[in-house]
């Protein structure tokens, strides 16, 4: 009885521990099923997509580029194939030994393949790493024709940035180069590897414009990140074109024309501020930069004593010598200083205080008036004009006509030149302004600079009528051929405030200087009537000369070192009967204005009166490559 009651006992409590297992397993039974229904059906759309993703990669793609046209629509700045060489390390045993094989067919060295070494080791062994690109076509031929022996290389065409006119416009275009760690930003095309964005020129201001918008790719991979197949591509929108002011068939003249000389030449619209040519030389290979410029390359551009990098046209300040002359005339009228008809004796020198300062003319010009002393560049009449009237007086009105400020011209690096005053002195320096520094600013040296740009406005802005005209070298209405806006100055530009009667006389003098007998400029002058030009010569001193340098007349200009002889200046519009265009230029050490400068002006000047760029009409019927072949426009562009 007792053991039946033992049983009894025990049989209840196995039941109880069995229910109570049962019961917790079932429980967690429970919980497992419902946790993987909320997974596969209250969470399958957020997985599904997690696995998609996964599975399915999404690449981007870069756009194409858009090109920068000349005002009748001839590519400077286009794109081209890119034939590349690539090579996939897991489908070859040894690197090395495939490396060694291409370098037989095309330059591979050293520096090449230790950086293809150096990708490898960073990337996993299925992901191709350039090892030469912008191959000729025959030496991609080459490869592709012994592609079955190199086993893991690829071969692959793409596109990359061309400037096919290379030096002539690589000041105005710039290049574009690989993004540096300090431009990454938004944008995530800055990050594609081997993406360019505009460096300097009009590439860089209106690099957002022209890169336009990325495309993407979906691409199907295995766990690994391989790329399987390509399920669907969206091209993305190509960068629009930008139209310029300048005519490349002038552009290309005035940069022949100053041949081996170093300087700049600048051809202006006195009535609507288009610059038709902007040439400084010598200029570089933009192509240079975008495929990788070399170690030799870069020290070859350095080290030039010609400065190929620097835009003289816009960066490069230099004193203007003697065609600020017309400026300080205007500023005496003005000022009542001066009236059109005040004489000046020139003996030769002028002398103030203690100093004694020279004219050019060793014999001097006898007595002056402003037209007579414009036409033969008089210096010590404008000593005495520069005296009479005062610093201030004169920087203001070299201010009025586009002096010693920003253009505002969409090029980046534009330099200000310098136009002193008193208070800037004080300022600066520390000193006040000495008296004998007026005379010296009358013929434009000094503190005084300018650039090649600022004066081809001052100039305009003289031809014009004294019309605030400003420079510039996109076309905003992004239309190519002829302005279809012919309005005068005058009905575009608001007045700088200068008398018709005034600006008469520095117009008078100005023509007179391209004028025999006296003309400083008279054997440079255009000998057709109807392409008459104007213009003013200028001498602008580097180093300070001696007073035994003088006297003595030990060495010619021409017989100085290069680096010690005048710059060579010369500004000038035409035609005379009914002013269209603005010129200067500057041969930077070429000596006299009237023979280095002037001849120069003179032949550009004529060449763009042929042209007419301004008025002649496309004769292609769209836009063209450097070639002369037709291209393809695209809409909006």
């Amino acid at each position: 009885m007792a053991m039946n009651r033992r049983d009894n006992d025990l049989q209840r409590v196995f039941t109880r521990r069995a229910l109570l297992l049962g019961t917790a397993q079932l429980g967690l039974f429970g919980a497992l099923i419902g946790r993987l229904y909320y997974l596969q059906v209250m969470e399958s759309d957020k997985y599904t997509l997690l696995a998609e993703e996964n599975r399915i990669n999404m690449r981007l793609l870069s756009p194409r580029r858009g090109r920068v046209l000349d005002r009748f629509g001839v590519e400077l700045a286009s794109n081209r194939r890119n034939y590349r060489v690539m090579i996939v390390a897991e489908q070859t045993r040894n690197v090395d030994a495939t490396l060694e094989a291409l370098s037989n067919l095309i330059q591979v060295d050293d520096t090449q393949r230790a950086r293809v070494k150096r990708e490898i080791e960073r990337r996993r062994k299925f992901v191709p790493v350039v090892v030469a690109e912008n191959l000729s076509w025959d030496d991609f031929a080459k490869v592709n024709l012994h592609s079955p022996d190199l086993p893991g290389v690829q071969l692959d065409v793409g596109e990359t940035r061309d400037y096919p006119y290379t030096t002539t416009f690589s000041h105005v275009v710039g290049y574009v180069g690989a993004v540096a760690e300090n431009e990454l930003g938004e944008d995530p095309l800055l990050e594609l590897p081997g993406f360019r964005i505009g460096k300097s020129g009009v590439e860089k201001v209106y690099d957002e414009q022209l890169r336009g918008r990325a495309g993407h790719s979906q691409m199907e991979v295995n766990a690994y990140g391989r790329a399987i197949r390509e399920l669907a591509r969206h091209n993305g929108q190509q960068g629009d074109d930008v139209v310029l002011t300048i005519d490349a068939d002038l552009q290309r003249f005035a940069m022949e024309r100053l041949g081996e000389e170093s300087g700049a030449a600048v051809v202006m619209d006195i009535h609507t501020g288009d610059i038709l040519a902007l040439a400084s030389n010598p200029g570089y290979d933009p192509n240079w930069f975008n495929v990788g410029i070399t170690g030799p390359q870069w020290r070859q551009l350095n080290t030039d004593k010609y400065k190929p990098l620097t835009n003289k046209a816009i960066q490069g300040q230099y004193p203007p010598g003697s065609t600020f002359k017309m400026l300080v005339g205007l500023a005496a009228l003005e000022a009542g200083a001066m009236t059109p008809e005040t004489r000046v004796f020139c003996q030769g020198h002028m002398d103030f205080g203690n100093n004694t300062f020279h004219c050019w003319k060793k014999g001097g010009h006898g007595s002056m008036n402003m037209a007579s002393g414009l036409e033969e560049s008089c210096d010590v009449y404008f000593y005495e004009t520069a005296r009479r009237t005062g610093v201030d007086k004169i920087a203001e009105m070299a201010k009025r006509l586009g002096l010693g400020n920003l253009s505002g011209i969409d090029l980046t690096g534009e330099r200000r030149g310098l136009i002193p005053t008193r208070a800037w002195k004080q300022a600066v320096l520390g000193q006040p302004w000495a008296q004998g520094e007026n005379l010296v600013i009358g013929i434009g040296q000094g503190y005084v600079t300018a650039t090649p740009l600022q004066l081809a406005v001052m100039t305009a802005r003289l031809a014009n009528g004294g019309y605030a005209v400003q420079p510039r070298i996109v076309r905003t209405d992004d239309a190519l051929g002829p302005a279809t806006d012919q309005r005068p100055a005058s009905q575009r530009w608001p007045s700088i405030g200068l008398k018709r009667e005034q600006l008469d006389i520095a117009l008078e003098g100005m023509i007179r200087v391209t004028s025999p007998p006296r003309g400083t400029a008279a054997g440079a002058r255009i000998m057709q009537a109807q392409y008459a030009m104007a213009g003013k010569t200028g001498s602008s001193q580097v180093r300070r000369i001696s007073r035994l340098e003088r006297e003595t007349r030990v060495r010619k200009n021409e017989e100085k070192p290069w680096e010690e002889r005048d710059h060579a200046l010369f500004v000038a519009f035409a035609p005379v009967s009914a002013p269209r265009y603005a010129c200067a230029v500057i041969i930077e050490h070429g000596g006299s204005g009237s023979k280095a400068a002037a001849p120069v002006a003179r032949d550009i000047l004529l060449e763009t009166q042929k042209l007419d760029p301004s008025r002649r009409p496309r004769s292609a019927p769209g836009p063209t490559t450097a070639s002369g072949q037709p291209a393809t426009r695209k809409e909006g562009g």
